[in-house]
């Protein structure tokens, strides 16, 4: 299945069906009166994020969403039948904009999380509520309440508690192969990973996901590359592992690079706490390995961890220490009221 998240479409509710003029004719009914009756409700349109979807391929096929339009009243103070409503299902971690305004409608977090985007039309009323004691036969009946309509943008960013970033090549995959049972594409060419890709991580009887997206380059943010749209994926991260190819020949250069890159984002990702790792130590002798952590701690004035995901070396030290701050960001998260989400947006 092709990963896609974003999609831009049309969605409108239902306009209300007409009310009806009638009156009763019936033979030996004296005093028969008005008898039409209201049009139905149009139907609205939900929002619902479902489990089992990680991708919003499905609006690619189709880009208009419409409701039903309520039924026409009808004699007999019959009622029209109200508008079938239209669900569109959504993977959790999906945020709906306005695509006019540019405005947040809603976010979904959880599954089962479901907002109304747009009501429907009200029904028109029929001759029999216009009906008094000085208007005995009105013949006025209100036509439906239209529907609203409007362009929304969709776009997904996966829930996930660690993102791994780095250069292209960085070993970024390869990682996320040993730590978890996901199996992205590895090969020695860069680019490898065009799409993100999750995996859940088992360490010391507890779980957490990491989430791999496409390696970055310098000017990504102005679109090189792939750009750095996929940095989104890595926005509701707890945390981030930044993995650094001790091969490189330039490796203070390689970590700028990309926290250059991070900061033209924005999004929060440069606040987040971070992990520098040296990747593939295994790769290089072991008396070079001090001298290039030593070169990038001085550089970043961070501490710098020796790490190989094909040898397995400083892996549990990582993972462990990703947990920690994943543990902390939630409690964090729980202790502020304001960074709880807010109530779903309503018409």
């Amino acid at each position: 299945m092709k990963f896609l998240d974003t999609a831009k479409v049309y969605v409108r509710s239902g306009d209300g069906g007409a009310g009806c003029v009638s009156f009763r004719r019936e033979a030996h009914v004296e005093y028969g009166g008005p008898d039409g009756g209201d049009g139905g409700r149009g139907g609205d349109v939900i929002v619902e994020s479902v489990d089992g979807l990680n991708t919003l391929i499905d609006f690619r096929y189709q880009q208009h969403f419409k409701a039903k339009t309520g039924g026409h009243g009808m004699g007999k103070n019959r009622y029209g039948a109200a508008g079938n409503d239209i669900t569109l299902q959504v993977p959790v971690g999906t945020q709906i904009f306005d695509d006019e305004h540019d405005i947040l409608l809603a976010d979904f977090t959880r599954v089962g999380q479901r907002i109304v985007l747009l009501q429907g039309g009200q029904g028109g009323r029929g001759n029999t509520r216009f009906k008094s004691s000085t208007n005995q036969a009105p013949r006025r009946a209100d036509t439906g309440g239209e529907g609203e309509e409007r362009w929304i943008r969709l776009r997904l960013k996966l829930i996930a508690d660690a993102g791994l970033v780095g250069l292209p090549n960085a070993g970024k995959s390869t990682f996320l192969s040993a730590v978890s049972r996901a199996r992205p594409k590895i090969a020695d060419y860069p680019f490898t990973t065009l799409t993100p890709v999750l995996g859940v991580v088992h360490i010391d009887q507890t779980e957490f996901v990491i989430a791999d997206i496409p390696g970055l380059i310098e000017g990504a943010h102005a679109g090189a590359g792939l750009g750095d749209r996929f940095l989104g994926h890595v926005e509701r991260c707890g945390a981030l592992l930044h993995l650094i190819d001790c091969t490189e020949d330039d490796i203070v250069g390689a970590w700028h690079t990309i926290r250059s890159e991070i900061e033209a984002y924005g999004g929060g990702l440069a606040k987040k706490k971070e992990i520098l790792a040296l990747n593939k130590i295994d790769a290089i002798p072991e008396e070079f390995i001090a001298e290039k952590c030593a070169d990038l701690e001085t550089a970043s004035g961070q501490h710098v961890t020796a790490v190989s995901g094909a040898a397995g070396a400083g892996v549990d030290d990582v993972l462990r220490r990703l947990r920690s701050m994943i543990e902390e960001d939630r409690e964090a998260t729980n202790a502020d009221p304001a960074a709880e989400s807010a109530l779903p947006w309503s018409p």
